[in-house]
């Protein structure tokens, strides 16, 4: 669906609004993904394949039919799985600290993309058992030789025991599942000022992950101010998408515009601090942001 644009200087845009214009980058702490021109393309080299086990069902044959489908079939999960493990990638080499991705996707789409090479060239070249065999073989050497292996090492800092690493590298995983439910949440909203708004947000949370895999020592007084600012600002932008869908209510809008920005100056301001020995001042600010958000009903009370 088309969404009008809507910018700092745009009609409705914060500009006209009174709201102070920040030059913040809305890209703060993230990294781009790789753009691998082959790797999408292996979603439209098995093509051919698909069409052709069409035609085997008109000239009547079965097992042609069967095998070219079937390398259709297993060449466009190939495909899917390297896109999937590329982005697994580019994750790991964005941490500090990281575990090796749970599954080695790139290593099942070499694998697969034999198998396919070896059904595809079986059925459309008549290459006989071995010389399918030997294709298949090259295919897999290609596709390992263009894309590499899944990076198979937990990544951790120089003096860091293994503990501390997996402590380190599990709540950050959780926390970035957290901000992608933001983000999810977010879009849903159909606005793009606040958008970008919690787009920015995001950028800052991920700001502390990176502090907090250089230093993990303080990991649980910051584990404990992220949980209590991401669940509350993903349940208050769920909450406020839901109801801003429903009626778009100036009233409602700017309820949460205030409460996205006392999120935005609460955390910004004690960002630098979450590292830092002020330990009652960092609690005195989680126990303020969380009686703001139990105020705003969008965060259930904690023991």
């Amino acid at each position: 669906m088309a969404r009008r644009y809507k910018s700092t200087y745009s009609p409705d845009g914060r500009a006209q609004s009174g709201e102070p214009v920040t030059e913040t980058n809305p890209f703060r702490g993230l990294r781009p993904h790789r753009a691998n021109v082959w790797a999408r393309l292996l979603f439209f080299a098995p093509l051919p394949l698909l069409l052709a086990g069409l035609g085997e069902i008109r000239r009547g044959n079965p097992l042609g039919t069967v095998v070219e489908i079937g390398a259709f079939a297993v060449l466009m999960l190939a495909a899917w799985l390297l896109h999937e493990g590329l982005k697994a990638e580019d994750a790991y080499n964005a941490r500090k600290i990281a575990r090796p991705p749970s599954m080695p996707r790139k290593t099942f789409a070499t694998v697969l993309t034999g198998i396919g090479t070896a059904a595809a060239s079986f059925a459309g070249f008549e290459t006989g058992l071995l010389g399918s065999v030997v294709f298949g073989v090259l295919g897999s050497i290609a596709h390992f030789i263009a894309f590499g292996a899944d990076p198979m090492r937990k990544k951790g800092m120089t003096g860091i025991d293994d503990f501390e690493t997996e402590r380190v590298a599990k709540a950050v995983d959780r926390a970035e599942v957290t901000v992608s439910e933001l983000l999810d949440a977010a879009r849903r909203i159909n606005d793009r000022p606040l958008e970008a708004r919690i787009e920015r947000l995001a950028g800052t949370v991920r700001e502390v992950f990176r502090t907090v895999e250089a230093d993990p020592r303080d990991l649980s007084r910051a584990r404990k101010f992220m949980t209590v600012y991401l669940k509350g600002a993903r349940d208050a932008t769920a909450k406020f998408a839901d109801l801003y869908a429903q009626r778009r209510d100036p009233s409602v809008r700017a309820d949460y515009e205030a409460l996205l920005s006392d999120l935005e100056t609460s955390f910004a301001t004690h960002k630098e601090d979450l590292l830092l020995d002020d330990r009652t001042a960092l609690d005195v600010e989680i126990e303020v942001l969380r009686e703001r958000l139990q105020r705003e009903g969008v965060l259930a009370r904690q023991e």
